[in-house]
């Protein structure tokens, strides 16, 4: 088995020209650096130069083995600054995020971690608040962002800037002018956040008097096709209002004003990640998420 040494020295032996020039380097005489080469061609099997003239030349196998030698040693080059050099991120980051990061600020989060961090390779997952904190919880995710409330116990977070919730119709739904009472919503299909989430339990406290209709809730893990099917007048829906802002297909939709007792609260998000393992990686996608966090 060859060295890596060996490689360094076929490498110098081949831009010096000569024997005489590549032991002066190494501050070894022309036998010793002639007596490696020889031991080198003995293991191998084959002759690396050519000694037929006064000119040191590699022979064909020569330049191929050099070939070879020095894509592994760019290769050891590569491991040694990967694993000797930790402040700079690479390998493969997982990050998860609730489907409203989708819609707010993930590109331009990941635009930021991306240029930042050009060696790392983003994995991204896409679910609910309370999937996300199993995954993270079980170290199938390095960082999410979820939540608050859904962050797994022994996690670390920070909080991001509230996200508000507006209701939303079909721009040629004919509605009032004048701010909208919980019953005038209940006469309309609501579409809105999947069931279990906090939204939609706020929906369903909104319309739980006695005295109110019950509209048929329709929820969605996509919020994407809830603005699609309120777009189409599927119904009414409950969206965040910088999704329908930032959107470039506004699939024809407008807000609707209600009354105060149907205004929803904000959610509260956070990206989340245990410190013990995904620290760096976690104060990472903080400071890229809050440059774009403008909700």
């Amino acid at each position: 088995m060859f060295e890596f040494k060996d490689i360094e020295i076929l490498q110098d032996i081949v831009r010096a020209g000569g024997f005489r020039a590549a032991a002066q380097k190494y501050n070894l005489s022309q036998s010793a650096i002639s007596s490696r080469v020889s031991a080198l061609e003995k293991k191998l099997g084959m002759m690396l130069f050519d000694r037929s003239s006064r000119q040191v030349r590699l022979t064909a196998a020569g330049r191929r083995f050099l070939e070879e030698a020095q894509r592994l040693s760019r290769a050891r080059d590569r491991i040694w600054q990967e694993f000797t050099h930790r402040e700079k991120l690479s390998g493969t980051v997982r990050i998860g995020v609730a489907e409203t990061i989708v819609h707010t600020i993930l590109t331009g989060m990941l635009n930021k971690l991306k240029d930042d961090y050009p060696d790392v390779r983003f994995e991204l997952s896409v679910d609910t608040s309370a999937q996300l904190a199993t995954a993270m919880a079980d170290d199938a995710l390095d960082v999410a962002v979820l939540l608050r409330e859904s962050l797994p116990q022994g996690a670390v977070a920070a909080a991001l800037k509230p996200v508000h919730l507006g209701w939303f119709c079909a721009e040629s739904m004919d509605l009032p002018d004048t701010p909208l009472s919980i019953a005038d919503l209940a006469a309309h299909a609501i579409v809105t956040f999947p069931k279990g989430t906090p939204p939609f339990r706020e929906i369903e406290g909104i319309f739980s008097a006695p005295d109110i209709s019950q509209p048929a809730l329709h929820g969605s893990a996509s919020l994407s096709t809830v603005k699609h099917l309120v777009g189409d007048g599927f119904g009414i829906g409950v969206l965040p209002t910088l999704m329908v802002k930032n959107s470039v297909w506004n699939e024809h939709i407008k807000a609707i004003s209600v009354q105060p007792e149907a205004a929803l609260s904000d959610l509260h998000f956070v990206v989340g990640y245990y410190p013990e393992r995904n620290r760096e990686i976690g104060e990472a996608v903080i400071e890229a998420a809050r440059l774009f966090d403008h909700f």
